[in-house]
């Protein structure tokens, strides 16, 4: 029995497609770069922490998934949950924005996971382990399959999450690091389809919580396990996405098909969006860089304001316009009402912005309470279109005595392909500063070397590579 055309598209393309594109490797490179530098920096959340142990402690695994920063050894299912976690906990890791949105470098638990798994068996056994290029391949891939589903497929308007699709891809792309063919990966494939689909309630008031932090971690983990049944011989499902009445297409999309907008290949990768500067949702950061020019200004006169006046995309105005009441810093940083106004106020927006004391500040509600969010129109043309893919906002203040700030526009944020030179030396020192967080001075140096500039990484086998991320004396 043939299987539907849209799975049979992902697995070939796992299986046979080669990627071709420089400068995919060298963004894969950047991306996981700033992978591990989200994990590293999650450290330091104790939410976080207590979650990426084994789930039996004391359990042994043989041949177990190294987590970075810590002395954990887990089996591969956890070991994705644990790395996906921390890479997407404090909200602060890569992005792509479509009809569905969603964070690719989720795929990189999953990716981590498995390579460091295979490459110690690989190694017991006299085999060849996995080099770092086989990553990023992998990772190129996974992108692409998430990203190219989300320019065709909006999960959220049925009222799902898009870590679905990050399931999706990381069983593709696992499937074939555990070693399997065109039926495994088929497997894995169309068994993540048939999972079930996540809602998006923890997202939103008034349910927002620290799920959003680890939902992608479970899609990851699931995507191993399913991986893994693949492995061992479990069938596929072939129309999993158009049988009739029960099939994916029908019961999760009400009838839309599942699409492929553009052909398999590194275009996701060469287009995916850094969270640079600040850990917030990414529809709002040019709403952030626009609000920080205008700092210097506003902090003079803060009781004199009359409104604020943002202008943003339509898909902002669907997930982010949120102007309270906020119960935890899940709600406050997938605001953007809340991350303007604190970046009107402080000139700055970190993580801690999202906490007490700070969040507790009287002036931020006063703030917020003073501003109307519109849609621009050509914002949210913009958005969709392949060429651009900008996420605009624009920010003006007007004040009692009829006068007014600048309108400042900010089409492209810091971390999109337009500004990837801009770009580049501040996620460096993200990376840099996030190991000095963890690791003695000399290790973290050493760990900098190696990511940011040693020409032989790509050929560096990936156990060897995890080992070199244990902390002497981590948690």
């Amino acid at each position: 029995m043939a299987y539907d055309a849209v799975l049979e598209e992902i697995a070939t393309y796992v299986v046979s497609t080669p990627i071709q594109s420089a400068e995919a490797y060298q963004t894969a490179r950047i991306a996981l770069m700033d992978s591990l530098s989200c994990a590293l920096l999650a450290l330091q959340k104790p939410e976080c922490t207590k979650l990426i142990g084994p789930i039996v402690p004391g359990t042994y695994v043989p041949d177990g998934v190294r987590v970075p920063g810590t002395l954990h050894v887990l089996d591969p299912v956890q070991g994705a949950f644990a790395l996906t976690a921390l890479i997407r906990w404090l909200d602060y890791n890569d992005t792509w924005l479509a009809r569905e949105w969603g964070h690719p470098s989720d795929n990189f638990g999953a990716i981590l996971a498995v390579a460091d798994f295979v490459s110690q068996r690989r190694r017991r056994r006299g085999e060849e382990p996995y080099r770092l290029q086989q990553v990023l391949t992998a990772a190129i891939k996974a992108y692409e399959i998430q990203g190219v589903l989300a320019l065709g497929v909006s999960l959220n308007r049925h009222g799902f999450d898009h870590v679905h699709f990050v399931k999706v891809a990381s069983a593709a792309v696992a499937a074939w690091l555990l070693g399997g063919g065109r039926e495994e990966v088929l497997s894995a494939l169309s068994n993540a389809f048939l999972d079930g689909v996540a809602l998006r309630t923890y997202r939103h008031f008034p349910n927002t919580g620290p799920r959003k932090s680890w939902a992608a971690a479970d899609a990851a983990s699931r995507a191993v396990r399913l991986a893994l049944f693949a492995w061992m011989g479990e069938p596929g499902y072939p129309t999993a996405l158009t049988a009739p009445t029960w099939g994916f297409e029908q019961v999760v999309l009400k009838g839309e098909p599942v699409r492929l907008e553009r052909p398999l290949g590194s275009y996701v990768m060469e287009h995916v969006l850094f969270k640079v500067a600040y850990p917030a949702e990414f529809h709002g950061q040019t709403a952030v860089e626009a609000a920080l020019r205008l700092h210097p200004l506003v902090r003079e006169r803060l009781a004199e304001i009359e409104r604020i006046v943002i202008e943003t995309q339509e898909s902002a105005i669907r997930i982010i316009d949120k102007p309270g009441p906020f119960r935890n810093p899940a709600d406050r940083d997938h605001s953007l009402q809340y991350m303007t106004a604190v970046a009107l106020l402080y000139g700055e927006l970190t993580y801690a912005h999202y906490e007490e004391p700070i969040a507790s500040d009287p002036r931020i509600p006063e703030l917020i309470a003073r501003m109307e969010v519109r849609e621009n129109p050509d914002f949210s043309r913009d958005y969709l279109d392949p060429e651009k893919r900008s996420i605009a906002n624009a920010v003006q203040v007007f004040f009692r005595d009829g006068t007014a700030s600048e309108r400042v526009l900010v089409e492209y944020p810091l971390g999109h392909r337009r500004r990837r030179a801009e770009a580049l030396p501040l996620l460096q020192e993200k990376f840099r500063a996030a190991l000095q967080a963890v690791y003695p001075e000399r290790q973290a140096e050493q760990l900098f070397h190696l990511v940011v500039e040693a020409p032989e990484l790509p050929e560096l086998p990936v156990d060897r590579f995890m080992a070199a991320f244990v902390h002497p004396a981590g948690i």
